[in-house]
């Protein structure tokens, strides 16, 4: 399958950072001392993380269980049985995590937004209020201590409600609940947060979850996998389809009500 890389919206980070990595390179190679006035102004020193990955609280204040919930509990998916279920405990403990960024001299911070914390069951059920408060606490403090958020609207996860109902990514219907996400993100967070990256990786999870069976929703046929459902040679495609189409409609939706309000901030 040909690469896509992560589809976003507006972001010189990606750019500055290609710029400047052969002088990084070089200095390395030749033992010299890097220093920030090395980089160019506008460059971004920064981490980046995805909600699943270190959020924990999988089932607290009004989250529902998202597709790498279920997966996980299926026997024989994760190594060791292992989940999410507290990861890095960011939830509880994101004031301590903002606090070492800081300290680290960080300047940007790339982090994800659960679609199962902020909209529990998609477009057939309503915002959960906690989520939106706890994302609007991490964005306000790391303003607060000068680093920049870049937030990433999907990585990887969603309410498996709607894997239940339509398949998914495999559903062109996705395409609307995504937007119905995209826009909640936009009209609650998007007054501070200038940078944000649609979806992330579209090309790794369509393989990972429909080719080869290592992501949720585990779906594959042979060569690649033994799956009790699943087309290897059609799916990828049609869930890579429809994650564009949704970037698409998610970017013109941005660009056409909610960039202006970012722009004047």
């Amino acid at each position: 399958m040909k690469k896509i890389t992560t589809t976003c919206i507006f972001s010189n980070f990606l750019i500055i950072l290609l710029s400047s990595i052969s002088t990084v390179k070089s200095s390395v190679e030749q033992n010299i001392d890097i220093k920030r006035s090395d980089f160019p102004h506008g460059f971004f020193f920064g981490a980046a993380t995805s909600a699943y990955q270190i959020e924990g609280a999988f089932h607290e204040d009004g989250k529902s269980l998202n597709n790498w919930d279920v997966f996980c509990r299926i026997k024989g998916s994760i190594a060791n049985g292992e989940n999410g279920d507290i990861a890095d405990d960011h939830y509880h403990r994101y004031m301590e995590d903002i606090e070492i960024m800081h300290s680290l001299g960080l300047s940007a911070y790339r982090f994800s937004i659960s679609w199962s914390r902020v909209l529990p069951r998609g477009k057939f059920g309503g915002v959960n209020q906690a989520g939106i408060f706890f994302y609007n606490k991490i964005i306000d403090n790391l303003i607060l201590r000068g680093i920049e958020p870049f937030v990433t609207i999907h990585h990887n996860d969603y309410p498996q409600e709607l894997e239940d109902r339509y398949r998914g990514w495999l559903s062109p219907l996705m395409q609307e609940d995504f937007v119905h996400f995209a826009e909640t993100c936009f009209k609650n967070f998007g007054d501070r947060v200038r940078y944000w990256s649609t979806i992330n990786e579209p090309n790794l999870f369509a393989e990972m979850g429909y080719e080869r069976a290592t992501f949720p929703p585990a779906r594959c046929s042979p060569p690649f996998g033994n799956c009790a459902i699943g087309n290897s040679d059609i799916e990828p495609l049609i869930a890579v389809h429809n994650m564009l189409l949704a970037h698409a409609k998610a970017a013109k939706l941005y660009r056409q009500q909610f960039k202006a309000i970012t722009d004047y901030h």
